[in-house]
C-alpha cells in the first residue's frame, strides 16, 4: 500500500528503522509507534519506499 502523504511515508520509514533495530522503539512518536506494532516489515517497506514527488505534506480528511 503506497503512502498517501509525505508525513505518512516518513512515519513508515521511522517505524521500519525501529522494526529492523536501526533505532530504538522508545524513540518512536505518534503514528510511527502504532505502525511499528501493527504492520509487517514488508508493509512498512512498501509504504516507506513510495515516491514523494506530487504528494501533499499531510493527507486531507476529505
Amino acid at each position: 500500500m503506497p503512502a498517501k502523504s509525505k508525513s505518512q511515508q516518513k512515519a513508515a520509514g521511522a517505524a521500519l528503522a525501529a522494526k529492523r533495530g536501526d533505532i530504538k522503539k522508545s524513540e518512536l512518536k505518534g503514528a510511527s509507534k502504532g505502525m511499528e506494532k501493527s504492520m509487517s516489515e514488508k508493509e512498512l517497506h512498501d509504504m516507506a519506499s513510495t515516491k514523494r514527488k506530487g504528494k501533499p505534506e499531510h493527507k486531507s480528511d476529505s
